[in-house]
């Protein structure tokens, strides 16, 4: 195996830097220093880690610019969306430094007089992370907000597309005062540094945000040693639409949901089902608004649409696109491709698509693209049919003024994330994760932290003098 790997510019096709690869020899060292780390890091006071940690935020906050446009070349979104990705991801840093102080134990009443029962939360211990290439700052500081404040070391493997942002991050934290080995990263391929992770005696728990199958490889081999799991896995967002939704509201939400970094995010909307009765004026307006995305490089202050980050997904897009059309389904806006293999980049033009049905790939697989592929139901219990045809249950959105709708809705879709009215649902202090095969776990809010705890039950028995 090479010793190093190019971070490209997926908007020029231009090399960004090289980056080593880690050993083996080093993953493993780096694991057996983490595990040393946990031992003093856990006994630091909960304030100590809290002050810590709001360093960590600000110091980031005040090279946000840089950390924004090393994010941007790394991975093709706006620049205006790295700047957002920034402040969000120091989000979860500022909620996690509160909740590092509230990390609380009860007392039970006992069932004699002879015993006292406390219980208490302890860290878990050495916590491995992978994550994606798409949020390269959230991802990672939403798994190690939470793992530092409650008194874990915390090691990560990013993305090889995008290890930059990561690897500026971890720095910072070192530089505030967060020891070296008890935030690390180390880069690598995903598999055997996976494998690494959960074979390791000395990591306790394993995050990943990635796709499904990557996800039940890392539980499959995380069972030998009995390792604590929280998946963040794919998702296949259904939008509803009903008949009586304020369409133009409607319109602005979902394209807020779907094209954020080009529509290559988990909760992106990716099944528009829409009332029969109101589907022509619906596909009318966002086609109009659709048009007016701007498609081209991040840097560029005027780009609401950046590159697909690599070939593979955007064969992936093509072919989904492909598959519809053949299938009857009716091309409002796009099908349209900026690509060169040679060169190294891919842009896909925004695309509506009308006509869809279940019978095609792009309402069965998860479509990381630009696309809208807009479906039509007549009765409310058939769109949540087609909502919950999948395996995924990230994030839902649906749009109604009704709340009678609005309910029949919330209490029928199996989705861990719903947006009545709101295409923008996610935030630090909200818990974030799926149902079926989107997950396993929740990441921020009181939730996000309790993943990294250990509960410990004490039973003191006493005998009066």
């Amino acid at each position: 195996m090479s010793t190093q790997f190019k971070v490209m510019n997926p908007a020029t096709g231009e090399l960004v830097k090289k980056v080593n690869y880690n050993t083996k020899e080093e993953i493993k060292q780096a694991l057996e220093n983490g595990h040393c780390a946990f031992k003093k890091w856990s006994k630091l006071n909960a304030h100590t880690r809290s002050k810590l940690l709001k360093g960590w935020s600000q110091i980031i906050q005040e090279n946000k610019e840089e950390i924004a446009e090393v994010m941007t070349i790394e991975n093709g979104k706006p620049l205006k969306e790295s700047l957002g990705e920034v402040t969000y991801a120091t989000s979860y840093i500022d909620w996690y430094a509160e909740e590092a102080i509230r990390i609380y134990g009860r007392t039970i009443p006992a069932s004699t007089e002879t015993k006292r029962i406390v219980v208490t939360k302890q860290p878990i211990g050495l916590v491995a992370a992978i994550t994606p290439w798409n949020f390269p700052a959230a991802m990672m500081t939403r798994k190690a907000a939470p793992a530092l404040a409650a008194g874990c070391a915390f090691i990560v493997k990013p993305a090889e597309e995008t290890p930059l942002t990561t690897m500026k991050l971890i720095e910072l934290a070192h530089e505030v005062g967060i020891p070296k080995d008890a935030i690390q990263c180390v880069n690598g391929k995903g598999p055997e540094v996976g494998a690494l992770f959960t074979d390791s005696e000395y990591v306790r728990k394993i995050t990943f945000t990635g796709s499904t199958p990557v996800g039940k490889s890392l539980i499959r081999n995380s069972a030998d040693t009995v390792k604590h799991v929280t998946m963040e896995l794919g998702g296949h967002a259904p939008l509803i639409v009903a008949e009586d939704a304020d369409l133009d509201f409607a319109v602005t939400q979902t394209i807020l949901s779907k094209f954020r970094n080009a529509g290559q995010t988990c909760v992106c909307a990716n099944r528009v089902i829409v009332h029969e009765s109101i589907v022509g004026v619906f596909s009318e307006k966002l086609t109009e608004a659709v048009n007016r995305l701007k498609v081209g490089n991040g840097m560029d202050e005027e780009t609401d649409i950046g590159p697909i980050i690599h070939e593979k997904g955007f064969l992936k897009i093509v072919s989904q696109v492909k598959d519809a059309i053949e299938k009857g389904a009716e091309v409002l806006l796009g099908n349209k491709y900026n690509a060169d293999k040679e060169q190294g980049y891919f842009f896909v033009h925004p695309t509506v698509l009308k006509n869809v049905d279940t019978t095609m790939n792009i309402m069965q697989e998860e479509t990381f693209g630009p696309i809208v592929p807009i479906t039509t139901f007549k009765e409310l219990d058939e769109a949540v049919d087609i909502a919950n045809s999948t395996p995924y249950g990230l994030a839902a959105y649906f749009f109604t003024n009704d709340y009678k709708v609005g309910t029949y809705l919330h209490d029928h879709l199996d989705f861990g994330i719903i947006g009545w009215n709101d295409g923008a649902p996610s935030g630090a202090h909200v818990p974030f994760g799926g149902m079926k095969e989107s997950g396993l776990g929740r990441e921020g809010g009181s939730e996000g932290i309790e993943p990294y705890l250990e509960t410990k039950y004490l039973s003191i028995g006493h005998y009066d003098q």
